[in-house]
């Protein structure tokens, strides 16, 4: 299943290029719920509450009214995901808060079990999915700056008690237009049972068809902003 995302910083929906270099930037909000709208999931990031440099939250609210959104951005805490489902969101999308940088692989591990533990226990695990994002063979956090001891083949294994689903991003390939890597999306699905979806560099309408043959969504977002990928051929 293709799976379109909406990126919003600053009020606005854009595409970033390996997370930092503006692409594309856009103010129709409305346009781009209409094209997706008849999607049966659709990517919602706040990248501004992911860097901590404030939200969209009304923008947040009114996308996930019109929309089926699986939510993510800055999800912290067991309130904030209370919130954003609250809001309409089908699940929330947790990366960062699952893990802690302060304590290395042989302290027995940088996942924080705790945290995971009680986000599933107050919202279910049905309505967790967890975001590893992975650049250069290591699982990477802080968008995508910082660099931790594990693998995504790890974290999806010592995260599976807690989450639904995973939300596999190839950061690598992220906002490339030049494909994305298909064995490291193979050894994760292989990791764990739970539903694994991928993003990074996914941009043919053959690669989502191969990963859907492996029981494995895939998340778009450049090659259909730029027109590369033709929503109606889906």
């Amino acid at each position: 299943m293709l799976i379109p995302s909406i990126d919003l910083r600053r009020g606005k929906v854009v595409q970033l290029i390996q997370g930092e270099t503006l692409a594309i930037e856009s103010s129709d909000l409305d346009g781009w719920i209409e094209r997706f709208a008849k999607f049966p999931a659709v990517q919602l990031i706040d990248l501004d509450a992911a860097m901590t440099i404030g939200t969209n939250d009304e923008l947040v609210r009114r996308i996930a009214t019109r929309l089926p959104c699986r939510v993510g951005g800055g999800v912290r805490s067991v309130g904030r995901a209370e919130e954003l489902l609250a809001a309409g969101a089908k699940a929330v999308i947790v990366g960062s808060a699952f893990f802690d940088i302060r304590r290395s692989a042989e302290e027995g591990g940088v996942v924080k079990h705790d945290f995971a533990r009680a986000l599933a226990d107050a919202v279910g695990m049905h309505h967790v999915i967890g975001a590893v994002d992975a650049k250069g063979g290591r699982v990477v956090i802080h968008g995508w700056k910082t660099a931790l001891p594990i693998t995504a083949v790890q974290a999806v294994k010592a995260l599976e008690p807690y989450c639904g689903e995973f939300l596999y991003t190839h950061v690598d390939k992220e906002g490339l237009m030049q494909g994305t890597d298909m064995d490291a999306i193979r050894a994760v699905a292989a990791a764990t049972s739970s539903k694994v979806t991928a993003a990074g560099g996914i941009t043919t309408r053959e690669e989502i068809d191969a990963l859907h043959a492996l029981g494995i969504d895939a998340v778009v977002g450049m090659a259909i902003y730029t027109g590369a990928l033709d929503l109606e051929t889906r």
